[in-house]
């Protein structure tokens, strides 16, 4: 139990140093400024609610949001700006928080439970912040003020162009979300799409996409593990999914692309990455935060090791393209979407799911801009003899 003096000593020592732009409201009628310019403050009902500043890691501070155990006012972007400030200054003394994460068993069913974690809230939760189309993934703007839901079709098209996707050509997307990938590849190129996901929610109304479209002769929908999938296909596209596979488990991951993609053709992996070479976590306890409320048994590895396991699996990378900007616009629309429908959004989950998601949305863009993680797309083929490699000797191929 924190007594009033403690706490008080621990946060003015930390104030002292590091001129922090909120202020701390303790149970007892006494505010404690931790800088001259206080844009936020928390509120700490008991003494109980001290031991979620002591220490001060971004995940201490975020499980006592979410759980109700203090409130904070101020403006989104300046609490999270704050909070990292103060998880910052919290951990400086002793160093970078790190937890290297020891290889979690990726079986079939313990990844079928941590994507329904995920992403079987609601269909309809998912739809007040996204765009239209329902893509859960990385934006591609090709201007700073265009449109969330033009930079999404941007983003499609640009895949569709860097793996140079033709009419009639097999198509598997793995991890497909509501099918927005699958939908578009098949009406606006001809392809022949199959699209797995393990999210009951997303099978469902993919499927009910497809069949509104018309496009059911054309694009498929399973309820399967990618390690189930069989066949060979032209393309494959894998955007948003490999975050779930597991570091220990790339180079099988890599290695079923590659015994899936017929001699001759492309795929593309769009995933989160780490920028820390040394470590899975983002920094100051973000991590173990996303780890425990958001992506269970998820692990980000760094573009290196990406690199490293693409090709021990026989896979050559013919182009890589950094996103992180991109993404940090694309959390940062999804947080202001997010904001704007909050009482809609509060009346459809719970409140701690409610919170969960908002500092999730809020803080991972801020991590994006802090260059904290990184995202990656990676076109690849089969390694080795020349004729595996179809693309041309330039990348304004891409670009057309």
């Amino acid at each position: 139990m924190f007594r009033e003096k403690a706490i008080t000593r621990f946060l003015g020592a930390l104030g002292a140093k590091n001129d922090l732009p909120l202020q701390v409201a303790l149970w007892n009628g006494e505010t404690l400024a931790l800088g001259p310019a206080p844009k936020v403050t928390i509120r700490l009902p008991d003494r109980r609610a001290a031991r979620y500043l002591v220490p001060p890691s971004l995940a201490n501070l975020a499980r006592g949001y979410v759980t109700g155990r203090f409130d904070v006012d101020g403006r989104l972007d300046d609490v999270i700006a704050a909070a990292s400030g103060l998880a910052r200054a919290g951990v400086s003394s002793a160093g970078r928080i790190r937890r290297r994460l020891s290889a979690a068993i990726h079986t079939r069913e313990r990844d079928r439970r941590a994507i329904s974690h995920h992403y079987d809230v609601s269909n309809d939760f998912y739809r007040r912040w996204l765009d239209p189309e329902m893509v859960y993934s990385c934006a591609y703007f090709r201007a700073a003020d265009e449109a969330l839901e033009t930079a999404q079709m941007a983003k499609l098209d640009h895949i569709f162009a860097k793996i140079m996707l033709k009419p009639n050509e097999r198509l598997l997307d793995i991890g497909c979300g509501w099918g927005a990938l699958a939908l578009r590849a098949a009406s606006r190129h001809g392809a022949r799409v199959l699209g797995v996901t393990l999210s009951q929610n997303q099978f469902e109304l993919a499927r009910e996409r497809v069949r509104a479209a018309g496009l059911a002769d054309r694009v498929e929908i399973r309820l399967q593990d990618y390690r189930d999938v069989e066949g060979t296909f032209d393309k494959i596209t894998s955007v948003g999914m490999f975050e779930h596979v597991g570091l220990k488990n790339l180079r099988g991951y890599f290695a079923k692309i590659r015994s899936l993609l017929a001699d001759g053709g492309l795929a593309l992996n769009h995933g989160i990455t780490s920028t820390d070479p040394d470590s899975a976590e983002s920094p100051y306890g973000a991590g173990e935060f996303i780890h425990e409320y958001v992506f269970p048994h998820g692990e980000l590895p760094h573009i290196g090791l990406v690199l490293r396991e693409m090709q021990a699996a026989g896979l050559e990378a013919l182009d890589v393209e950094s996103l992180r900007r991109h993404y940090a616009r694309t959390l940062s629309l999804w947080a202001a979407n997010y904001e704007a429908n909050a009482g809609t959004l509060r009346r459809m989950v719970d409140e701690t799911t409610f919170r969960v998601w908002r500092v999730y949305l809020a803080g991972c863009a801020y991590a994006f801009q802090q260059d904290w993680v990184s995202i990656y797309q990676v076109l690849v083929c089969k390694s080795g003899a020349e004729g595996l490699n179809p693309t041309p000797l330039t990348r304004h191929y891409m670009y057309r």
